[in-house]
């Protein structure tokens, strides 16, 4: 069968090996499998079919150094998951058995028992009975949390199987961004990164587990994995199966571009996610283990960890060139490699290693800031949902500005003239139009706060580099948001955006109970933290990753923190499961992300031109796709009819499968309904916001900016802020009261020379 496209050139930066007991853990798989029922009279594999696939030439390249029963084990292991793939796709995605799929999904997690004193059910297939045995050998050598991580893991991974079968029952291809988020879960490299650590000897420690530098090194490397395989697998996957969880062919829809196009564009993107992954590792890492004080033993797992992934991305890479089950026709060229474990052709390739991947790292870390845009070009919006205003509004436009004077927030970058034109309280009345009067003022001061946060830090801690400084800042932030008395934090506040977040902090987190709180401020906090995000892509002058850029977007934009109370507000209608679920968090990550996109398109201008700005989609696709700016904003608009759309798919076709499944009673379902209302708002709401407030508008710029925001674009005095001197001329920054001295006394010292001109690029 003639390949539909040619293998592009892969960025394969690191070596694969190969471990020297391939050959008794080869043995060992077939007689594992045998033994399991996988082969002979399975349905589904014969001997033939195991020995092509290779699984321990897979495990041997992806884990090189590893002891002969770790790499057996891991091989036993991948055995397993890719019989259970196939034996899924015999039983269920063939035949579209949709009900049979579910009950045959619930049964496994009872094979992986948090403590192995509660045994097993009888196994009834060979999924099963593989499942059981794997369990008892492995995590007698794991922490609990470990234990905890990857069982959730492969119940991601089984369940997630039933989102792929349900979009082949409705013929339905995906949008990029949820088949990037769908695609962890039932792709399973989340998992394959778990066996890394244990074959690896590198259990991350469980107080850094869940960080963003974890996390991000665990999604690049998985997206990387999902995305080389999809190249490999397009042929059988999309041509033989039916499949159309493939990001080739995801690409090739979304883009309407041809096939090999779609190709080159994906592993672009596999190319990105790489890089991304190396960015993490060299510069957020170092920091994390420094800030948590991490002891030699975990800093040595963090290191083994890194590496053990690196591993096999390299070792993947070399296995799908030789394996059968995938499109590799042409791709192994001779040279070393193969089976004697030495470098494979294609880590030697140095044009995939210099070439294309290098522009793109060098165009991401080279973007000219500050460059004439003109006027910001609005897409079509297609957005079907009237808005509705708040009969509260004057009063929460009143309580809001008295505020914003009363807390400190008018004494440095902005004046009231300039908050009054931002209007916040015309957003929450559109966001909320059914709140009381007391909960549109609160909403409309969170607003206020958070856009007041969002333009102090680029100009206090970017512009100057003063990382460490932001560091202590956020601490500070944080101890402001105490969660045995809300009321205490007053104490902690001194400066005038610490003043500001007390006093929302008691009056929002107060009445609340301390599950609910504690939630809400793990929402605000991921705010906080996506602000030293942006500051270190800043201080790096680096065009974010695409997938980095949309993921955090959502905490810089504070969806979560306002999607947070709404969802509150059912939590004792609505089972938690449900408001946790994988359904209504895609419902709410399509939401938010039509919502800040909105954003981007709007103050583009303002960002680009006048403020420097790297953090704004339409840039990030220019820079990933190397095109112009309307070719950009046609991508983006794209992508904000795709996201709509899977909103409204979602809640049409999705909603209802989730209500029968937790069996939800009348007034849940009642709730549930509510609150997809209470999102429409929000999308309604901030539309309209940014087509009314003066801080977007070409008209409105550069007068509309914060004090101290000065463009780069004209002929315009650069103020330089000094601690003991005059004001500058306008427009000038104020040096806030309280601590703040202390940070700026760090951000000017003499070890940063030249730092405390805000104008420095």
């Amino acid at each position: 069968m003639t390949q539909p496209f040619a293998l592009p050139d892969f960025y394969v930066p690191y070596p694969a090996r190969l471990n020297r007991h391939v050959a008794p853990a080869r043995e060992h798989a077939r007689d594992w499998a045998r033994s399991m029922g996988m082969l002979e009279g399975s349905g589904v594999w014969e001997q033939s079919d195991l020995d092509a696939h290779d699984y321990a030439l897979l495990c041997a390249y992806t884990h090189p150094d590893c002891d002969e029963d770790a790499l057996c084990l891991v091989t036993d292991w991948y055995v397993w998951v890719f019989f259970f793939d196939d034996h899924f796709l015999e039983l269920f995605k063939r035949t579209q058995d949709r009900q049979g799929a579910k009950a045959y999904l619930d049964r496994l997690p009872a094979f992986m028992p948090a403590d192995l004193a509660e045994g097993f059910p009888e196994p009834t297939t060979p999924v099963e009975a593989g499942l059981a045995d794997l369990w008892r050998r492995t995590v007698p050598a794991m922490s609990a949390h470990w234990r905890e991580r990857f069982a959730r893991s492969t119940r991601n991974l089984l369940n997630e199987s039933m989102w792929e079968l349900s979009n082949i029952n409705a013929g339905r291809i995906s949008n990029p961004v949820e088949y990037i988020e769908m695609r962890r879960k039932v792709g399973g490299a989340p998992w394959s990164a778990g066996l890394v650590e244990y074959a690896a000897g590198a259990e991350l420690p469980a107080r850094v587990a869940g960080t963003r530098p974890l996390r991000v090194l665990t999604d690049a490397f998985s997206d990387a994995v999902h995305l080389r395989n999809d190249l490999f697998s397009y042929q059988r996957e999309v041509e033989d199966e039916g499949e159309l969880s493939n990001g080739v062919l995801v690409l090739e829809t979304f883009l309407g571009c041809t096939t090999p196009e779609a190709a080159e564009a994906v592993n672009d993107l596999l190319t990105s996610r790489l890089q991304q992954f190396e960015n993490t590792a060299l510069t957020e890492l170092p920091a994390l283990s420094a800030e948590h004080g991490l002891d030699p033993a975990e800093c040595a797992a963090l290191a083994a960890y890194v590496k053990g992934l690196q591993d096999w991305q390299s070792g993947g890479h070399e296995w799908h060139l030789r394996s059968s089950r995938y499109m590799n026709e042409g791709a192994l060229t001779g040279g070393p490699g193969g089976t004697d474990g030495v470098l494979g052709t294609s880590a030697m390739h140095l044009a995939a290693l210099l070439g294309k991947p290098s522009r793109a790292r060098l165009r991401t870390h080279t973007r000219d800031p500050h460059r004439r845009t003109g006027p910001s070009v609005l897409p079509e919006f297609t957005l079907p949902y009237p808005v509705t205003i708040s009969p509260h509004l004057d009063r929460a436009r009143a309580a809001s500005l008295d505020w914003a004077e009363r807390t400190g927030l008018l004494q440095d970058i902005w004046d009231r003239e300039k908050l009054a034109g931002y209007d916040f309280a015309l957003c929450s009345a559109g966001l909320d139009p059914d709140a009381e009067p007391e909960e549109l003022e609160l909403s409309a001061e969170w607003l206020t706060w958070g856009t007041y946060g969002d333009d102090y830090y680029p100009l206090v801690f970017g512009r100057p580099r003063g990382l460490a400084a932001a560091r202590a800042q956020h601490e500070r932030l944080l101890a402001c948001m105490p969660l045995e008395d809300p009321a205490a934090g007053a104490a902690a506040a001194q400066a005038p955006i610490e003043v500001s977040l007390a006093d929302l902090w008691a009056r929002t987190a107060g009445p609340m109970d301390a599950s609910r709180r504690s939630a809400f401020r793990a929402a605000v906090d991921a705010m906080l933290e996506s602000w030293l995000w942006e500051l270190l892509n800043q201080a790096q002058h680096r065009v974010p990753d695409p997938v980095d850029y949309l993921e955090m977007r959502r905490a810089t934009f504070g969806s979560e923190l306002t999607m947070s109370l709404c969802r509150m507000r059912h939590a004792g209608v609505l089972p938690a499961e449900v408001l946790q679920s994988g359904t209504l968090r895609a419902i709410e990550n399509a939401v938010s992300d039509y919502g800040f996109l909105i954003n981007d398109v709007f103050s583009y201008q303002k960002e680009i031109q006048y403020e420097g700005e790297l953090h704004n989609c339409v840039l990030v696709v220019e820079n990933f796709f190397d095109c112009d700016y309307p070719t950009a904003l046609g991508i983006v608009a794209d992508l904000m009819r795709s996201r709509l759309e899977q909103f409204e798919h979602a809640v049409a076709h999705e909603l209802p499968v989730l209500c029968a499944d937790f069996g939800l009673k009348p007034e849940a379902v009642a709730a549930l309904d509510a609150y997809m209302g209470e999102l429409r708002d929000w999308l309604a709401g901030i539309l309209n916001w940014h087509r009314k407030v003066r801080r977007y508008a070409d008209a409105d710029l550069p007068g509309s900016l914060p004090h101290g925001a000065v463009p780069l674009t004209g002929e315009v005095p650069r103020p330089r802020l000094e601690l003991d001197t005059p004001a500058a001329p306008t427009p000038s920054l104020k040096v806030p009261t309280g601590p703040t001295p202390l940070i700026w006394s760090t951000i000017t010292s003499p070890e940063h020379a030249g730092l405390g001109d805000l104008a420095h690029p």
